[in-house]
């Protein structure tokens, strides 16, 4: 009976399909895909949008200076993403949809900074340490919750179950 039980198991873990692999589409060039297929099987983890931390408490509450310029703020909310990613046993490596919120820079006219918003994003996506390239949205806004923050992310991760 315990052979037979144990014959059966053995024969469905060999019927069972492996996880199919995340296909991102589009071209290698581009630093984000035009699209990302999550095969059945996978786990999602929605992070919600996240803002920036303060960088000088020292600077006049509300002002850019407080949470830096596009590029740090991107730089610092990234990092509090791969944190809680981490935390649920995901990297950014795992990203699979990036939906970015940008104010625009008093420093350029109130026009978004979106190449500093790149610059941020480019040392931890789509660089050859961590060549994962998410679908992405960046978009204008007219105000974040706190004057001065200038960039809000949200993600959705996909990791195979273990």
């Amino acid at each position: 009976m315990r052979r037979l039980a144990l014959a059966t198991l053995l024969a469905a873990l060999a019927a069972t399909p492996a996880a199919a692999e995340i296909k991102r589409v589009g071209p290698e060039t581009s630093p984000i895909s035009s699209a990302v297929v999550v095969p059945a099987g996978y786990d999602m983890i929605y992070v919600s949008g996240i803002v920036p931390p303060v960088i000088n408490p020292d600077a006049p509450a509300g002002t850019p200076r407080e949470f830096g310029d596009t590029k740090t703020q991107t730089i610092g909310v990234i990092e509090r993403i791969k944190a809680i990613l981490e935390s649920q046993g995901a990297s950014l490596g795992d990203v699979v949809m990036m939906r970015v919120l940008l104010v625009g820079d008093p420093a350029l006219g109130g026009q978004m900074d979106f190449a500093g918003m790149m610059e941020g994003y480019r040392q931890f996506f789509a660089n050859a340490e961590q060549p994962n390239r998410p679908a992405r949205i960046t978009s204008q806004i007219t105000g974040l919750v706190a004057p001065g923050m200038m960039v809000e992310i949200e993600v959705q991760a996909a990791v195979k179950p273990k």
